[in-house]
């Protein structure tokens, strides 16, 4: 497997992270703008920012959670070079429930279709983490 196949769904991830950091910060200055919300002292994730920036906020800091689970195993993948077909598939398949979670999380916000989506994701993730495991222990 080429390390492009084996990146690029980390790529696609990352940029993810990347629109919603951007996201997050313009909807902040837009709600500062408007008057929504009092700068004060401490951390302004504490604040009490308008729902709509509350949500993309919360969905890109969700993205500093799971997927470092998702760069992990991938780097682990590459330099071990234990990546395969299957190896990418599941990458892939883990990359579009992230996506999907974060247009739930940003738009309708339904708890339970969103745990839906992040359960999913969970468990693509640990047969990822399964799968990388077996193939280095069995061929050792």
């Amino acid at each position: 497997m080429s390390v492009q196949m084996i990146l690029a769904p980390v790529f696609v991830l990352v940029l993810l992270a990347v629109v919603l950091a951007v996201w997050m910060g313009r909807s902040r200055f837009a709600a500062l703008r408007a008057g929504q919300i009092k700068v004060g002292p401490g951390s302004p994730r504490n604040a009490d920012w308008p729902e709509p920036a509350r949500k993309v906020s919360d969905c890109f800091h969700n993205q500093l959670e799971l997927p470092l689970y998702f760069y992990v195993v991938a780097i682990l993948a590459l330099v071990t070079r234990q990546a395969d077909l299957a190896f990418v598939v599941l990458s892939w398949l883990f990359v579009a429930l992230r996506y999907l979670h974060a247009f739930e999380h940003t738009g309708r916000n339904r708890l339970k279709a969103r745990f839906g989506l992040f359960a999913s994701g969970a468990l693509v993730l640990l047969a990822l983490w399964l799968y990388l495991a077996l193939k280095i222990y069995t061929l050792a």
